[in-house]
């Protein structure tokens, strides 16, 4: 039986994690910039994100089936369902390559920021013999793009943060980050700054909050992006300058603090605001103001699908295009997140001055504690569900009628039992990443977590996370 494809991707590394290694410069993209700064009146920036999940190939049979990536699996079935679409999806995961490419040379100064799942760089590795991904290095390991792409970090299996396992979170973390450096090259990797979480999902228990924050900047990363709604300020109130930079404030039961700089994504996750390039629209209607003492121009803010739907499939290219060509005309310019914040940093402000925000709802859970301690945040939160009707740790993410727990209990249980029996086989082992049973188990605890496998309801996705699961499993018996 063969239990997974061959090229395994690099999600594990002996060395230690890339800010240790220095490899995160400070000011390398307003450094390349070909936009003044004093001239933008106001500013915008869009993202695409990119996923395909990894599963197995014949779902009548998972267990003697392998691993295969579903864009790979659409492109051999196209006669079921919308796989007919998969020619469209591989186009959607190169154009943008040829879109900068293209502009640069006619003069133009475009901006794009990408968020790739592990899961599908893996599966671009596999298809066409890795084509899309040697059409992305054009872009991305030549200066002469340095400051019109910028690659943004992720969970490398498309986790959302709140409901993965606290510690397999940098697991996640470190392994986008060995994947992106060995494609790309660690000098690329040295430019990624900014996290793009999977779902937009951001921890409101307190101590998970603060988990990862820490662990991203352990981790190297300067900057968080942010839904609106997932945030609020430190006295529970709404915040009122979503297109300035905002600091997340993270503190756990015993007290401690981390922050972290964030961007905001405004409005809702609909394809139609990036395909459409609402951003740039809104920001004409925008102008510079005083933030926290400085005159500086506002950032309009937008992720969506990169992919998914006609009007991304089909609208984007031509519009992505027009506007690229126009921006700066009238000082609205692209930027991306990055290269914003450089500017706003040589402005004279920092990070310290930025408005402090912290995960939605936590003011609620403030209010019920006294003294900090290791149960502090538990019992508060237990209070908070008893004052407030609805209250919920599961919601903080792009859309608020999604829960990715309730319902799920049945898949969840050998999920957190593997990442229990992963940390208590290997933990504290030396050399543990060096070997063939760490790796292979490590592939399947970060895959097993792969959001889409509780996304679409119960049924054959919620079997391919309990097939990767014993696979886990068995694994760890047998090391």
């Amino acid at each position: 039986m063969q239990n997974i494809i061959d090229d395994l991707p690099v999600i594990c590394s002996k060395e230690k994690t890339s800010s240790k290694l220095g490899l995160f410069k400070k000011d390398i993209y307003s450094s390349v910039s070909d936009i003044y700064f004093d001239r933008v009146r106001s500013s915008f920036g869009i993202a695409l994100h990119m996923h395909q999940p990894t599963i197995l190939s014949n779902p009548d049979d998972l267990q003697n089936s392998f691993f295969i990536s579903n864009i790979q699996s659409m492109l051999e079935h196209q006669g079921v369902g919308d796989n007919h679409n998969a020619p469209v999806f591989m186009q959607c995961y190169r154009r943008i390559s040829q879109f900068i490419r293209d502009l640069v040379n006619t003069g133009c100064s475009p901006r794009v920021m990408l968020d790739y799942s592990g899961n599908l760089l893996w599966g671009l590795s596999q298809v066409e013999n890795g084509e899309v991904l040697e059409d992305l290095k054009l872009v991305t390991k030549n200066k002469k793009y340095y400051h019109n792409v910028e690659w943004l970090g992720t969970m490398w299996s498309h986790a959302v943060v709140p409901s993965t396992p606290v510690p397999d979170i940098a697991l996640h973390i470190k392994a986008w980050q060995n994947q992106f450096s060995a494609i790309f090259g660690k000098e690329a990797l040295s430019r990624v700054k900014g996290f793009s979480p999977p779902e937009m999902h951001l921890p409101i228990h307190p101590d998970i909050c603060y988990h990862y924050v820490k662990t991203l900047k352990e981790c190297g990363y300067q900057w968080l992006m942010v839904q609106e709604h997932t945030i609020e300020n430190l006295d529970g109130s709404s915040i009122q300058r979503p297109h300035f930079p905002h600091k997340l404030v993270a503190k756990n039961s015993l007290g401690q603090t981390e922050e972290i700089s964030i961007l905001i994504k405004t409005q809702g996750s609909d394809t139609k605001l990036v395909a459409q390039m609402q951003p740039y629209y809104e920001a004409q209607s925008l102008q510079r103001q005083d933030y926290q003492g400085k005159n500086v121009p506002p950032f309009v803010l937008q992720i969506s699908d990169g992919e998914n739907g006609g009007v991304m499939m089909n609208e984007f290219p031509s519009k992505y295009l027009s506007v690229m060509k126009e921006v700066g005309s009238n000082g609205v310019f692209a930027l991306n997140g990055s290269e914003y914040l450089e500017f706003i940093k040589k402005s004279g402000l920092k990070e310290k001055d930025f408005i402090p925000v912290q995960s939605v709802s936590q003011s609620k859970i403030w209010e019920f504690i006294g003294n900090y301690g290791p149960k502090a945040v538990d019992q508060a939160i237990d209070e908070a569900r008893k004052k407030y009707g609805g209250f919920n740790l599961d919601k903080g993410s792009w859309t608020s009628d999604k829960d990715w727990v309730k319902g799920y209990e049945d898949v969840l249980d050998p999920i957190n039992k593997l990442s229990v029996e992963f940390h208590r086989y290997f933990d504290g082992k030396k050399n543990n990443q060096s070997s063939s049973a760490y790796q292979e188990a490590l592939l399947y605890l970060l895959l097993s977590q792969t959001s889409c496998f509780r996304y679409w309801g119960s049924g054959l996705w919620t079997e391919y996370a309990k097939e990767i699961c014993r696979r886990g499993f068995a694994i760890l018996k047998k090391s």
